[in-house]
């Protein structure tokens, strides 16, 4: 059964007096489908509405379906009072709504789209750590024009243009510069792994 978008209307009951209810109640006590299913049409509406109201569309079906359960389970016992079945009906989803509200909120499967975990792995997460840490160090060592224009380019976002103008190099200059720099982190590193 589809789940209504917008907030279902509640029908009211052609039979307020109760005297039809007696009978259906009667017939389903000793079995009749036919009869329980007349029930079912002439309060569904209410009842789902009730539920809809309390808990929204994702669990009004399931009230719904365990309240004309009771009332099939329950047929014999049965004693019109108050409000007729109406009433007894409304009270019983009323009750299964509230016992719903107080238990503990579980999230399903279902409520929830599957998502990777994009975090790297601790282990993953401490190599690399250690990585940035060895590469800091090697830059620190590096002598420090080439640090500079290491740190211009690759850290800063300077062009080589720029970089050579802050250093007050020809890009030529620069370009050398940082070549030896690649070469002595490429020297340094390697001898660490």
């Amino acid at each position: 059964m589809l789940k209504p978008a917008v907030e279902p209307k509640a029908a009211a009951p052609p039979d307020p007096g109760g005297s039809d209810d007696r009978a259906l109640m009667a017939r389903v006590a000793g079995g009749d489908a036919a009869a329980f299913g007349l029930l079912v049409e002439r309060y569904g509406g209410q009842v789902h509405a009730l539920a809809w109201r309390m808990l929204g569309p994702a669990e009004a079906e399931d009230v719904v379906q365990e309240c004309f359960t009771r009332l099939w389970v329950n047929a014999k016992g049965w004693v019109p009072v108050g409000g007729g079945l109406g009433g007894w009906l409304r009270r019983v989803a009323t009750n299964l709504c509230l016992d719903r509200l107080r238990r503990p909120r579980t999230v399903s499967d279902e409520a929830l789209a599957e998502h990777r975990d994009e975090a790297p792995l601790a282990d993953a997460q401490l190599d690399a750590a250690h990585q940035q840490q060895a590469v800091a160090d090697a830059i620190r060592a590096l002598p420090d024009r080439q640090r500079a224009a290491i740190i211009l380019t690759y850290y800063d976002g300077a062009s080589n243009a720029e970089a050579a103008s802050i250093l007050g190099l020809g890009v030529k200059a620069l370009e050398s510069l940082l070549m030896r720099a690649r070469q002595g982190l490429k020297d340094r590193l390697g001898a660490l792994a």
